[in-house]
Formats: structure tokens, C-alpha cells, sequence
């Protein structure tokens, strides 16, 4: 539940996701986790700077489903059946993102990533907490304060 939750939060557009208090609580740690290791990135020098990003990338890939276990059979000229691009799963695309974009936003900050706003509303049927969580820094964000 987490990694997919983790994946929906990176990718979003409008970099926030709707969910209990409680959930947004324990997912948290775990984004703010693989966004470290996309900061890390940023700050690599030397000769093996381009072997530790990928050990970096790799890490950070555990973090989310970022395998397509059909894509190496489907991109075959002998096993697919499909022509044209295959698209990635949604894991790979957070990847992608949390280390082209996030981590370039985020290599001058150290922690803090996310934000938890509880919106006050509960839930039908089971009467839990809503909360927003969201990236900090946010385009949007950015945008109301000019």
C-alpha cells in the first residue's frame, strides 16, 4: 500500500494526494526516504559519481514497483505481440521523476519534504480523518507566494 501510495504522490501533477491521517502518517518516512537518496544524487563528484547514481537510482527503485516483468517479452521481435512503444509501469515513471526533478529541487534542503494538512472532513462509512499530504516547494506553492 505504501509504495503504491508513494508512486501516486510523486507522480501527481498537482503534487498531493487525498488520504486518512493516519496513512499520510506512515507514508511520510518512506517518501521522504527516497527523496534523500535522489538528493544524494545531486551532490556526487569524482570518477565514480555516474556508478554511485546508479546505485543511488537502484535504491531508490526499491522504494516503488518499478519492474515490468512483460517489457523485455514485449519489446522482443519473437515474443510480443504488440507493436509500437510499450509504456513503463508507474514505478519506473516516480523514479524517473524523483531523480530528474525532485531531487534538482530538492539538493539544498536537508529533510522535510512533505507536509501532512489535516482538511477536517471525515470519511463516510468509517468516519476516519482526512489529510492532504503534499510536496513542499510545490510549483503552486511557489506561484501564490510571487
Amino acid at each position: 500500500m505504501l509504495r503504491n501510495m508513494a508512486t501516486s504522490l510523486i507522480n501527481s501533477d498537482k503534487e498531493y494526494i487525498v488520504t486518512t491521517v493516519e496513512k499520510a502518517k506512515e507514508l511520510r518516512p518512506f517518501v521522504e526516504k527516497a527523496i534523500t537518496l535522489a538528493r544524494k544524487a545531486q551532490h556526487l563528484e569524482g570518477d565514480e559519481a555516474p556508478a554511485k547514481a546508479v546505485h543511488l537510482r537502484r535504491r531508490a527503485a526499491q522504494y516503488f514497483h518499478s519492474g515490468n516483468q512483460n517489457f523485455k517479452r514485449e519489446q522482443s521481435k519473437f515474443g510480443g505481440k504488440t507493436r509500437g512503444p510499450v509504456e513503463r509501469t508507474a514505478g519506473v515513471k516516480a523514479v524517473k521523476r524523483l531523480f530528474d526533478e525532485l531531487g534538482e529541487r530538492y539538493k539544498d534542503r536537508n529533510g522535510g519534504y512533505t507536509r501532512i494538512i489535516r482538511i477536517g472532513e471525515r470519511r463516510k462509512g468509517d468516519n476516519a480523518e482526512m489529510a492532504v499530504i503534499e510536496l513542499v516547494d510545490n510549483p503552486r506553492e511557489l506561484a501564490a507566494k510571487q
